[in-house]
């Protein structure tokens, strides 16, 4: 994957690319216009220096000097502060709290049930894998549709400027939508609304140029 241009920078950073939280660290990047070496895990050799700055072993990470982070919004936050413009949080202290609310929540509900859909089997062990993902997929239908109002009433999400919490939501939005691309069964049925937030990231020249060679299948 092309490294996003702009702003110098002598960081580095430890991803998987078919990871979302990988994904939301390289989506604030590219917003930020900010270079870093990108190291992906299918390596064995780099998989090895996970484990030796990450004690949990888990991507992202990033290395900003002597600084090692590797707690996804703990990385977005430093980024958007140290590097402030464009700014991905709302400056009202009740804005920010919310957008930070939400983005647990998607972490929360929506990001193990995107995890189900794409490995029916991993969290649960027993069972029917396609009764595991259809039920993880309806699920998940209906409680994004549940609040489509919210997507139509802004630009983007409870927002009229692009904020951490499209950087949350657009990874699991895409794969969606690679999924979708990738079967021939049932679709994801979302509200027009949703389509349309879609339409508004996936068009973002930031959010193209995330897009890794195995998600270039996708159609934007």
């Amino acid at each position: 994957m092309a490294q996003p241009a702009g702003k110098r920078s002598t960081m580095s950073l430890y991803m998987s690319n078919d990871d979302p939280y990988s994904h939301r660290v390289r989506i604030v990047l590219a917003e930020k216009g900010i270079s870093a070496e990108m190291f992906d895990i299918s390596s064995p050799e780099i998989l090895e220096k996970v484990l030796q700055h990450n004690p949990y072993g888990s991507v992202p990470i990033i290395i900003d000097r002597d600084l090692i982070l590797f707690e996804t919004n703990i990385i977005t936050e430093y980024l958007d502060e140290r590097f402030p413009h464009p700014p991905l949080l709302p400056v009202y202290p009740v804005a920010r709290a919310k957008s930070r609310q939400m983005i647990y929540r998607i972490e929360r509900d929506w990001y193990p049930l995107l995890q189900q859909i794409e490995n029916p089997l991993k969290n649960d062990k027993v069972g029917n894998d396609s009764e595991n993902e259809k039920f993880a997929q309806e699920k998940l239908e209906d409680s994004l549709n549940g609040i489509a109002p919210v997507f139509a009433g802004k630009e983007y999400f409870m927002s009229d400027e692009f904020t951490l919490v499209d950087c949350c939501l657009a990874p699991l939005l895409y794969r969606l939508r690679y999924l979708d691309e990738q079967k021939n069964e049932r679709k994801t049925n979302l509200e027009q609304a949703i389509r349309l937030y879609e339409a508004r990231v996936f068009a973002r020249p930031s959010f193209k140029a995330t897009l890794n060679e195995l998600e270039f299948g996708v159609k934007t």
